[in-house]
């Protein structure tokens, strides 16, 4: 991926000096985020096998999708003032938010729309937001109330080294997913699911927080498809990545490493095979309405 030399976006808060010593939590979906301490580099692994272990989904925390009630109002944002940070990993992520910043404001234009550009957070160990206390043991998420994305950065080192997602693009598409999530944001459709959550039981839910997902990724797909032909700076292999790392991130594939056998109805995001599927169509298509798993009779 030729990232290098683009351009980057403004819309990046770093709190990585912060750390650990973040204050304490704002309200989130349902109360506080989950978690209290901090996992450390790689920590989601741990928090994965935990999980599985106890028979929860670790993927809704990734989501933030499975707490209870409305969505929480805004919550002030601490801003952080000083030159941005030229360390590699920074850099890259402040050219693929603004990538995404170029496809959808030039998308939404085309439909006469405006688009709402998201900030990006990086954090380290934990930080504030506007659904409770971020931790890096969640890897990144989007959090719908602040309309921010947040990631700390060593969930990359986890991605590569435990499981099995190496390459630039799959890192790229990890941001345009939670970019994803904005959208449906933006769309009302975040909100709906929130508000569903009051009349189904849970497995429906569960079956819907599916649906969003697979959505997600499809819009990333779609981002790609626009990204590639505008600047034309993906190389040999780098769908593959994004493939790959959609495939290692199934419901799947992480409760059969996790524990060895597969439960289709606690699924929350997807098995592999939805996953990559949906990112492909967003791919081939290029078109934000052929993402429409909501509707789809077979996912």
């Amino acid at each position: 991926m030729k990232w290098e030399g683009q351009r980057e976006s403004e819309n990046v808060e770093d709190r990585r000096a912060d750390g650990a010593s973040a204050g304490a939590g704002l309200s989130g979906l349902g109360g506080r985020m989950p978690g209290g301490r901090g996992l450390g580099l790689g920590g989601i692994v741990l928090a994965l096998l935990v999980s599985w272990a106890l028979g929860v989904n670790p993927l809704t925390v990734l989501g933030l999708l499975q707490g209870g009630g409305e969505l929480p109002t805004t919550a002030p944002a601490l801003q952080r003032n000083g030159p941005p940070a030229q360390d590699v990993g920074a850099r890259f992520v402040r050219t693929v938010l603004a990538d995404t910043e170029d496809v959808w404001t030039a998308y939404f234009a085309r439909n006469q729309q405006p688009y709402e550009r998201p900030h990006l957070v990086l954090f380290s160990g934990r930080s504030d937001t506007g659904c409770g206390m971020g931790e890096a043991a969640m890897g990144p998420f989007y959090c719908p109330a602040d309309r921010k994305v947040y990631i700390d950065l060593s969930f990359y080192d986890t991605l590569r080294e435990r499981l099995g997602a190496p390459g630039d693009f799959a890192q790229a598409y990890v941001i345009a997913h939670e970019v994803g999530h904005h959208l449906q944001n933006l769309q009302g459709t975040t909100v709906k699911l929130e508000r569903a959550r009051q009349r189904v039981s849970e497995r429906d839910y569960r079956a819907l927080s599916v649906r969003l997902e697979l959505q997600a990724d499809c819009y990333s797909g779609v981002w790609a498809f626009h990204s590639q032909r505008s600047k034309g700076w993906l190389e040999r292999g780098d769908i593959e990545e994004a493939l790959n790392a959609a495939a290692q991130i199934g419901d799947d594939t992480l409760q059969r490493r996790a524990q060895g056998t597969v439960v289709p109805e606690s699924f929350t995001h997807g098995s592999s095979e939805q996953r990559v599927r949906w990112f492909k169509r967003g791919l081939e298509s290029g078109d934000l309405t052929a993402c429409d798993t909501f509707r789809a009779a077979a996912l």
